[in-house]
Protein backbone atom coordinates (compact mmCIF):
# COMPACT_ATOMS: atom_id res chain seq x y z
CA UNK A 1 0.00 0.00 0.00
CA UNK A 2 1.61 2.89 -0.91
CA UNK A 3 0.61 6.72 1.23
CA UNK A 4 0.39 10.00 0.40
CA UNK A 5 2.93 12.20 1.96
CA UNK A 6 0.98 13.41 4.37
CA UNK A 7 -0.97 9.64 5.23
CA UNK A 8 2.83 8.37 5.19
CA UNK A 9 3.96 11.31 7.73
CA UNK A 10 1.21 10.11 9.94
CA UNK A 11 1.60 6.77 9.87
CA UNK A 12 5.08 7.05 10.91
CA UNK A 13 4.26 8.82 14.16
CA UNK A 14 2.72 5.58 15.12
CA UNK A 15 4.97 3.20 17.03
CA UNK A 16 4.98 -0.85 17.05
CA UNK A 17 1.30 -1.42 18.92
CA UNK A 18 -1.34 -4.07 19.71
CA UNK A 19 -3.95 -2.25 17.97
CA UNK A 20 -4.74 1.05 16.02
CA UNK A 21 -8.34 2.25 15.92
CA UNK A 22 -8.67 4.61 13.08
CA UNK A 23 -11.44 6.95 13.24
CA UNK A 24 -12.35 8.55 10.33
CA UNK A 25 -10.22 6.20 8.36
CA UNK A 26 -12.47 7.46 4.87
CA UNK A 27 -10.47 4.52 2.15
CA UNK A 28 -8.66 2.11 5.33
CA UNK A 29 -5.25 3.48 3.87
CA UNK A 30 -4.03 3.84 6.82
CA UNK A 31 -4.59 0.78 8.63
CA UNK A 32 -4.01 -1.41 5.75
CA UNK A 33 -0.29 -0.09 6.02
CA UNK A 34 -0.10 -0.56 9.68
CA UNK A 35 -0.48 -4.16 9.40
CA UNK A 36 1.01 -4.73 5.66
CA UNK A 37 4.67 -3.05 7.73
CA UNK A 38 4.17 -5.36 10.79
CA UNK A 39 3.84 -2.35 12.81
CA UNK A 40 0.58 -3.15 14.39
CA UNK A 41 -1.09 -6.65 14.77
CA UNK A 42 -4.85 -5.70 14.57
CA UNK A 43 -6.41 -2.14 13.50
CA UNK A 44 -10.07 -1.53 13.41
CA UNK A 45 -11.14 1.12 11.08
CA UNK A 46 -14.27 3.65 11.89
CA UNK A 47 -15.92 5.61 9.67
CA UNK A 48 -19.35 7.63 10.89
CA UNK A 49 -20.51 7.33 7.25
CA UNK A 50 -21.16 4.23 5.34
CA UNK A 51 -19.83 4.89 1.92
CA UNK A 52 -16.13 5.52 3.04
CA UNK A 53 -16.55 2.53 5.05
CA UNK A 54 -17.78 0.18 2.12
CA UNK A 55 -15.15 1.54 0.15
CA UNK A 56 -12.94 0.48 3.26
CA UNK A 57 -13.86 -2.62 3.36
CA UNK A 58 -13.14 -3.74 0.11
CA UNK A 59 -9.70 -2.48 0.05
CA UNK A 60 -9.32 -4.31 3.16
CA UNK A 61 -10.49 -7.44 1.55
CA UNK A 62 -8.51 -6.69 -1.54
CA UNK A 63 -4.98 -6.86 0.19
CA UNK A 64 -6.61 -9.97 2.27
CA UNK A 65 -6.52 -8.64 5.59
CA UNK A 66 -10.22 -8.71 6.34
CA UNK A 67 -8.93 -11.37 9.07
CA UNK A 68 -6.88 -8.35 10.71
CA UNK A 69 -8.57 -5.36 9.99
CA UNK A 70 -11.86 -4.60 11.29
CA UNK A 71 -14.45 -2.49 9.77
CA UNK A 72 -16.71 -0.15 12.03
CA UNK A 73 -20.01 1.82 11.52
CA UNK A 74 -18.86 4.81 14.45
CA UNK A 75 -19.52 8.69 15.41
CA UNK A 76 -16.38 9.03 16.37
CA UNK A 77 -15.07 6.49 19.37
CA UNK A 78 -18.49 5.35 20.22
CA UNK A 79 -18.05 2.16 19.18
CA UNK A 80 -14.90 1.35 20.72
CA UNK A 81 -14.71 -0.16 23.52
CA UNK A 82 -11.78 0.34 25.90
CA UNK A 83 -9.27 -2.07 25.99
CA UNK A 84 -9.84 -2.34 22.39
CA UNK A 85 -6.90 -0.35 20.79
CA UNK A 86 -3.93 1.06 22.52
CA UNK A 87 -3.75 3.83 19.70
CA UNK A 88 -6.34 6.58 18.59
CA UNK A 89 -5.33 7.79 14.91
CA UNK A 90 -7.40 10.68 13.67
CA UNK A 91 -6.26 12.31 10.62
CA UNK A 92 -7.58 14.83 7.73
CA UNK A 93 -10.41 16.24 10.14
CA UNK A 94 -11.23 19.64 11.91
CA UNK A 95 -9.68 20.01 15.06
CA UNK A 96 -12.63 21.24 16.57
CA UNK A 97 -14.40 17.47 15.75
CA UNK A 98 -11.14 16.36 17.18
CA UNK A 99 -11.90 17.72 20.44
CA UNK A 100 -15.69 16.48 20.43
CA UNK A 101 -14.70 12.78 19.63
CA UNK A 102 -11.93 12.93 22.11
CA UNK A 103 -14.37 14.53 24.59
CA UNK A 104 -17.24 12.35 24.01
CA UNK A 105 -15.19 9.17 24.16
CA UNK A 106 -13.50 10.12 27.26
CA UNK A 107 -13.47 6.57 29.14
CA UNK A 108 -11.92 4.94 25.98
CA UNK A 109 -9.57 7.92 25.55
CA UNK A 110 -8.60 7.50 29.35
CA UNK A 111 -7.52 3.90 28.01
CA UNK A 112 -5.67 4.77 25.19
CA UNK A 113 -2.13 5.17 24.86
CA UNK A 114 -1.66 7.04 22.63
CA UNK A 115 -3.21 9.69 20.15
CA UNK A 116 -1.79 10.30 16.76
CA UNK A 117 -3.43 13.51 15.33
CA UNK A 118 -3.59 15.28 12.21
CA UNK A 119 -6.15 18.84 12.16
CA UNK A 120 -6.93 20.33 9.47
CA UNK A 121 -7.97 23.54 11.35
CA UNK A 122 -7.81 24.62 14.57
CA UNK A 123 -4.34 23.00 15.82
CA UNK A 124 -3.91 25.79 17.99
CA UNK A 125 -7.17 24.55 20.03
CA UNK A 126 -6.10 20.90 19.62
CA UNK A 127 -2.54 21.65 21.17
CA UNK A 128 -4.24 23.61 23.81
CA UNK A 129 -6.73 20.75 25.14
CA UNK A 130 -4.35 18.17 24.99
CA UNK A 131 -1.95 20.17 27.43
CA UNK A 132 -5.46 20.71 29.72
CA UNK A 133 -6.41 17.48 30.06
CA UNK A 134 -3.07 15.32 30.83
CA UNK A 135 -1.61 14.78 27.54
CA UNK A 136 2.07 15.48 26.39
CA UNK A 137 2.45 15.69 22.92
CA UNK A 138 6.04 13.83 22.83
CA UNK A 139 6.58 13.94 19.14
CA UNK A 140 5.39 16.45 15.72
CA UNK A 141 5.51 16.48 12.35
CA UNK A 142 5.24 18.51 9.49
CA UNK A 143 4.74 18.31 5.80
CA UNK A 144 3.91 20.21 2.53
CA UNK A 145 2.24 18.25 -0.44
CA UNK A 146 0.43 19.89 -3.20
CA UNK A 147 1.07 23.54 -1.69
CA UNK A 148 -0.53 22.74 1.34
CA UNK A 149 1.25 22.40 4.89
CA UNK A 150 -0.17 19.39 7.40
CA UNK A 151 1.28 19.23 11.05
CA UNK A 152 0.47 16.73 13.00
CA UNK A 153 1.20 15.45 16.55
CA UNK A 154 1.51 12.19 19.00
CA UNK A 155 0.40 12.63 22.65
CA UNK A 156 0.62 10.08 24.98
CA UNK A 157 -0.62 10.26 29.03
CA UNK A 158 1.74 12.56 30.95
CA UNK A 159 2.48 15.23 32.90
CA UNK A 160 1.23 18.51 31.32
CA UNK A 161 4.10 20.91 29.76
CA UNK A 162 4.34 24.96 30.06
CA UNK A 163 3.67 26.60 26.38
CA UNK A 164 4.22 29.87 25.53
CA UNK A 165 0.94 31.07 23.25
CA UNK A 166 3.17 30.98 20.16
CA UNK A 167 4.36 27.11 21.06
CA UNK A 168 0.40 26.45 20.95
CA UNK A 169 0.13 28.31 17.61
CA UNK A 170 3.38 26.65 15.87
CA UNK A 171 3.90 23.34 17.86
CA UNK A 172 6.44 23.50 20.61
CA UNK A 173 8.41 19.99 19.38
CA UNK A 174 8.92 20.99 15.95
CA UNK A 175 10.33 24.51 16.93
CA UNK A 176 12.99 22.58 19.26
CA UNK A 177 14.04 20.54 15.91
CA UNK A 178 14.01 23.99 14.28
CA UNK A 179 11.78 21.46 11.45
CA UNK A 180 12.69 23.01 7.81
CA UNK A 181 9.34 22.74 6.75
CA UNK A 182 7.55 24.94 9.61
CA UNK A 183 10.36 27.24 8.97
CA UNK A 184 9.27 27.25 4.83
CA UNK A 185 5.23 27.81 6.07
CA UNK A 186 6.45 30.51 8.47
CA UNK A 187 8.33 32.45 6.51
CA UNK A 188 5.35 32.26 4.26
CA UNK A 189 2.79 33.41 6.97
CA UNK A 190 5.17 36.47 7.79
CA UNK A 191 4.91 37.32 4.00
CA UNK A 192 0.97 37.24 4.23
CA UNK A 193 1.03 39.45 7.56
CA UNK A 194 2.76 41.81 6.44
CA UNK A 195 0.91 42.48 3.20
CA UNK A 196 -2.37 42.66 5.05
CA UNK A 197 -0.79 44.87 7.68
CA UNK A 198 0.55 47.65 5.57
CA UNK A 199 -2.87 47.42 3.33
CA UNK A 200 -4.70 48.08 6.86
CA UNK A 201 -2.44 50.64 7.39
CA UNK A 202 -3.63 52.45 4.26
CA UNK A 203 -7.20 52.63 5.26
CA UNK A 204 -9.02 54.41 7.22
CA UNK A 205 -8.90 53.53 11.03
CA UNK A 206 -12.65 52.09 11.38
CA UNK A 207 -12.94 50.53 14.44
CA UNK A 208 -12.96 47.66 12.92
CA UNK A 209 -9.92 48.22 10.74
CA UNK A 210 -8.10 48.57 14.65
CA UNK A 211 -9.42 45.44 16.15
CA UNK A 212 -8.12 43.66 12.84
CA UNK A 213 -5.02 45.32 12.80
CA UNK A 214 -4.13 44.45 16.27
CA UNK A 215 -5.18 40.67 15.89
CA UNK A 216 -2.79 41.00 12.64
CA UNK A 217 -0.05 42.15 14.90
CA UNK A 218 -0.26 39.56 17.42
CA UNK A 219 0.08 36.52 14.58
CA UNK A 220 2.96 38.81 13.29
CA UNK A 221 4.45 38.74 16.67
CA UNK A 222 3.68 34.76 17.19
CA UNK A 223 5.63 34.04 13.69
CA UNK A 224 8.50 36.52 14.75
CA UNK A 225 8.87 34.43 18.09
CA UNK A 226 8.59 31.43 16.14
CA UNK A 227 11.47 32.43 13.56
CA UNK A 228 13.83 33.15 16.50
CA UNK A 229 14.04 29.42 16.96
CA UNK A 230 15.85 29.67 13.94
CA UNK A 231 18.90 31.78 14.93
Amino acid sequence: MELSKRLAAVAGLVTEGLSVADVGTDHGYVPIFLVEKKLVDMAIAMDVNKGPLERAKSHIAQCGLSDRIETRLSDGLSELKAGEADTMIAAGMGGGLIIRIMEEGKPVTDSLNAFILQPQSEIRKVRKYLTENGLVIEKEDMVEEDGKFYPMMRAVHGKPEHYEEYEYVYGKRLLWMCHPVLRKFLLREQRIKESIIARLCEKEKSEGVKLRLEEINREAEYIRQALMCYR
